[in-house]
């Protein structure tokens, strides 16, 4: 009888345990739960980014008369260059055109940023929702009219 006394709460404590490792397991789960949400979403803005990137490339290679239109330091309104920009907005977060996350093309000639004649550079920035770091995809092309050009 004495023996019964001294296993007393044994299977209570067993139970705790084992709850509480049932417990951190859950709680690792969510964890890498949130982290697949967090990177899902930061990939599905880099194509975002990347898709609008490539697609005002291509609307340059079909626009090759107003290649220097496009140049968003170019002061004068272009429709089809004004039209990505907001669609950039729309699509990505922390984006504002004309704020400091604007996205941007540059066309050269320009010693400054080391663009040859006729080469672009697309610059798309983006804020995730709650994040400190500015995201960005740039794509640089040359954009030449065959063989003479």
């Amino acid at each position: 009888m004495r023996a019964i006394r001294h296993q007393a709460g044994v299977m209570l404590i067993e139970a705790l345990i084992g709850i509480l490792i049932f417990s951190i397991g859950i709680l690792a789960l969510l964890g890498m739960q949130g982290a697949a949400i967090k990177n899902t979403t930061d990939a599905k803005y880099r194509s975002e980014a990347a898709y609008l990137a490539s697609q005002i490339v291509g609307q340059m290679w079909v626009d090759l008369d107003q290649l220097a239109s496009y140049d968003t330091d170019n002061a004068a309104a272009y429709p089809p260059r004004d039209t990505w920009m907001n669609n950039v907005a729309l699509a990505l977060p922390g984006v504002q055109v004309g704020g400091a996350l604007s996205p941007s093309i540059q066309v050269g000639p320009d010693a400054a940023l080391g663009l040859t004649d006729r080469e672009v550079r697309v610059q798309v920035q983006w804020q995730q929702p709650g994040a400190t770091e500015v995201r960005q995809v740039i794509i640089l092309n040359r954009i030449h009219g065959g063989a003479g050009a």
